[in-house]
Order: C-alpha cells, then sequence, then structure tokens
C-alpha cells in the first residue's frame, strides 16, 4: 500500500496530566496548506528504532479540522516507543519533526447526526475532543442539529480528567451537552460522580427512553433493511481499553441494541 508522507513539526507539548504522564500535543504540516480529515480518524507515526526497524504507531487525532494542524493526546508508556520519543526531551523537543502518514480510520460519527453517547477513559477521550470541536465550532454554525450529546469519561483520579476546562465550557454554552466526568479512585473530596462508565451509560440510556416514552432498545429493526441504510435515534461511540468498551457494549445489548448502533475505537 502507498503510503503519502508528511513531515509534522511540533508546535506545542504540554503535560495534562503528571501522575499519569499524559502529553498534549500540536503539530505543524508545513508542506501541506490544509489537512483534510473527518473527526476521530487516526494518523500514523513513523520513524527508526537504534536497530534501524521502522516502528509504526497509530494514535486517534485529538482535534477537528484546523488548517494544516492537528493535535494528539498520549501517555508516556514505559518502554514505550514512539509515546516516549514525543514525550522525552531531546528525542522530539519543540520545533523538532516527526514522519506521519494518514488519516485513515472508521471512528467517526454517522450521519445524520442523531443523539449521541460519547463513552470514553483515559486517552480514549482524544476522539472525542475531535467530535465536540467539531460539533460546538467556535467560529462556526453549530453542527449538533440540538441532538442530545453526552460524554462519560471515566478516569481514576481528578488529576487525570484531560481537556476538563474545555468540555465544561461546552457544556455552558450549549444546553443539549451533557459532560459526566466519574472517578473510579478519587478520594472522599470528589463530589462528582463515582464509578465505572458503564454504569452511567445505563442510567442515560434509562431515562431518555423514560423522558420520551420509549423503550431502551427503540423500535425493532426490519431485517428486510440493509445495514448501510439503517438509521437509529441514537448512537454510541466508545473509545478505550478493551475491558471498558466490552463492558459497556455488554450494557447496550443487554437494552436490545442494534450492534449497528454501537461504533469503537480499541486501544489495545
Amino acid at each position: 500500500m502507498d503510503r503519502d508522507f508528511h513531515t509534522a513539526r511540533l508546535a506545542h507539548k504540554e503535560c495534562i496530566s503528571t501522575s499519569a504522564e499524559t502529553y498534549h500535543f500540536e503539530f505543524v504540516l508545513d508542506d501541506l496548506e490544509s489537512f483534510p480529515f473527518i473527526p476521530g480518524q487516526f494518523i500514523s507515526a513513523v520513524a527508526d528504532d537504534r536497530t534501524g526497524k521502522e516502528q509504526v504507531r497509530a494514535y486517534s487525532l485529538a482535534s477537528a479540522p484546523q488548517s494544516n494542524r492537528f493535535d494528539l493526546c498520549l501517555n508516556r508508556v514505559e518502554g514505550g516507543f514512539f509515546s516516549n520519543r514525543l514525550a522525552d526531551l531531546p528525542d522530539v523537543p519543540v520545533g523538532g519533526t516527526v514522519r506521519v502518514y494518514g488519516p485513515n480510520g472508521f471512528f467517526t460519527l454517522r450521519e445524520p447526526i442523531t443523539d449521541s453517547l460519547l463513552v470514553a477513559t483515559g486517552t480514549g477521550v482524544a476522539p472525542m475532543r475531535g467530535f465536540l470541536q467539531w460539533l460546538f465550532p467556535a467560529n462556526g454554525p453549530d453542527r449538533s442539529q440540538g441532538k442530545e450529546i453526552w460524554l462519560v469519561y471515566g478516569t481514576r483520579y481528578e488529576t487525570e480528567i484531560y481537556y476538563r476546562a474545555e468540555f465544561e465550557a461546552y457544556a455552558a454554552r450549549h444546553s443539549n451537552f451533557h459532560y459526566l466526568p466519574t472517578l473510579s479512585r478519587e478520594s472522599e473530596t470528589w463530589k462528582g460522580l463515582r464509578g465505572y462508565v458503564q454504569e452511567h451509560v445505563a442510567r442515560i440510556v434509562e431515562e431518555r427512553a423514560a423522558r420520551r416514552g420509549e423503550p431502551v432498545s427503540g423500535p425493532p429493526v426490519d431485517p428486510g433493511i440493509p445495514p448501510a441504510q439503517l438509521h437509529f435515534g441514537i448512537n454510541a461511540y466508545i473509545c478505550g481499553l478493551n475491558d471498558m468498551i466490552t463492558a459497556v457494549r455488554d450494557r447496550l445489548k443487554a437494552f436490545g441494541w442494534h450492534r449497528k448502533q454501537i461504533i469503537v475505537e480499541r486501544y489495545d
């Protein structure tokens, strides 16, 4: 497969959680005037390791399209290759470059926009940030079409709630966006939600159905409709590690949700 490589210059790097060693990166593609992609897609970064072997790592884009720029959000991982190259100086300092290709991937918002459950843990929030920047642009029309959008974000501690101020600002400006961070290990000083994301997803689905006077599963799907033409009133987009994805999907399937309503992106 031919790959169209680009040189991405690191314009900004910020540690957004010291406890989790999580970093936010902003890159510029100086060889392009624009870098079009669909929010939720990923790019692949390429470099040779110390033995000269080419290493490739895929990272979800943590932003909506913005000229010739893109953002990433990733953890420094003990023994990791690319994440540590980016996180550690002097491997890739601000102003340094990496080779990338893409975009690729199908973890994207389905059209037309429906009520949507965005469910993430850890750096799985990266594509969700891209979704929200596209749905609620700072300079441009609201693309949410008034649909209810929930972001259920699970992590361990309050220090690991990434992009919190940005998501809280969306919730303050848009009454149809609901931001629900939930913590699994925080101390009693935390006054927000606790527990795992699947618990809160189930509650949202049940409460939404009750408000609308509908069954949680929605109407039966006509088997004669081709899968590509199926349309639902609500979809779930889930990004994170496999155990979390399985737990959320099992909850939704127990409600009778169709598999086409559940769109996933695994990180392991």
